[in-house]
């Protein structure tokens, strides 16, 4: 994605909100900033950004109630957030995956690492929208030019991340695939995502295709493959 994206800065640290928009700016990126949870949603709503750069502690509305609400909105689900907070926990950097945050960034933290982690997250959303082909397993079709899943031909609601996750599962046909493996091709090399972080993701992308959740099958200590279970395929 060129340079002049757009991008929505979340934070209430005013000096430090000042010095993100300076350095992005003279990246090309057109940014807004806004101070408080309950302005990002709206602002999110008003002119959806390219990116989010997203604080989790925020005032009127967590940073964590923020990224809940536009992941689960169809009009926003798409738009990837880059959480950037001090909460440094392992445990935390889990939540911020599992809430849908595409990539997770602790304070304090280096200008140039944050500006190779949004230009690569925009690389990661421009690449994940060019593809025009359609992917079907089973009842299961991945549509990449609509950027749709369909399930028995209904519709669900993904994240960014779990989009591309199902989509490397479902272009290896059936072959078993590592965590590394889906870190580097569906998250991008040298992400800061853990293995325990990729399970989070395949545990959200098992719930949310429901009846075709075992189309996901686990590989003890190797990783996951995407096809239709034998039970299923043997039926008339």
């Amino acid at each position: 994605m060129p340079a002049n994206s757009s991008i929505l800065i979340v934070e209430d640290e005013l000096d430090l909100a000042d010095l993100l928009v300076f350095h992005l700016e003279r990246e090309g990126y057109v940014c807004r900033r806004v101070e408080d949870g309950e302005r990002a949603l709206a602002e999110a709503y008003r002119q959806p950004p390219n990116l989010i750069i997203l604080d989790r502690m925020l005032p009127k509305v967590s940073g964590d109630e923020v990224a809940m609400r536009l992941k689960r909105d169809p009009r926003t689900a798409q738009i990837p957030i880059i959480m950037l907070t001090a909460k440094a926990a392992d445990e935390d950097e889990l939540v911020g995956f599992a809430l849908g945050s595409d990539d997770y960034i602790r304070k304090p933290f280096s200008i140039k690492l944050l500006l190779a982690r949004v230009a690569a997250v925009l690389r990661r959303q421009s690449a994940a929208a060019s593809p025009k082909d359609v992917l079907t397993v089973g009842n299961v079709v991945l549509d990449h030019g609509r950027h749709e899943v369909l399930v028995g031909g209904l519709s669900l609601e993904l994240t960014a991340t779990e989009f591309r996750i199902l989509a490397t599962l479902m272009a290896a046909r059936g072959r078993v695939l590592t965590r590394e493996q889906l870190i580097d091709s569906a998250v991008g090399h040298g992400a800061a995502i853990t293995n325990r972080a990729m399970d989070v993701h395949i545990a959200a992308l098992r719930r949310k295709l429901g009846a075709a959740a075992d189309y996901v099958h686990t590989v003890r200590g190797v990783g996951y493959a995407f096809r239709v279970p034998e039970s299923a395929a043997s039926e008339p």
